[in-house]
């Protein structure tokens, strides 16, 4: 894979990302159950919280974004969320390196050492790639706020 820059998105790249789900259930699997669909700009981008919420993208040197992932403190753990790879790139091994760089800029961010994110249960392909990468299932300290849903951490040593 060519060479993969994280940054802040824009407006526009929200626009892009609008386009790579086009099912309900597409979008609940990545964004949650509360993003509603069908979309306009505007409920699309209130639903993602953007841009209150830290909204990354990984761009290609072609300045095309291959990758979109939100965090922000959940618990006390930097807590990533939306994590998405444009359908033209999948299988790739971009999800990896957007965990690991979103990863790294919620600590950064936060000041917090920790990781968790949410994951549908049927979603096996994000599971093993979260466990490869050191999160491990773990009941979540509260009543789970979605259903069907793991909850990861990878806690630091």
């Amino acid at each position: 894979m060519n060479r993969l820059t994280l940054i802040p998105c824009s407006q526009d790249h929200i626009e892009t990302l609008r386009t790579w789900s086009t099912q309900q259930d597409e979008v609940t699997q990545w964004a949650g159950p509360n993003v509603r669909f069908p979309h306009t700009l505007q409920t699309f981008l209130a639903d993602l919280k953007y841009p209150e919420l830290p909204s990354y993208g990984l761009i290609n040197e072609k300045k095309a974004l291959v990758a979109f992932g939100q965090f922000y403190q959940r618990l006390g753990h930097c807590h990533l969320g939306r994590l998405i790879v444009n359908p033209d790139f999948r299988r790739q091994g971009i999800a990896k390196i957007l965990v690991e760089a979103l990863s790294n800029k919620a600590q950064q961010v936060l000041q917090l050492t920790d990781l968790s994110l949410f994951v549908y249960q049927n979603n096996t392909a994000a599971i093993t790639l979260y466990k490869k990468l050191g999160f491990n299932e773990t009941n979540y300290p509260e009543d789970m706020p979605l259903t069907d849903c793991l909850y990861l951490t990878k806690i630091s040593d």
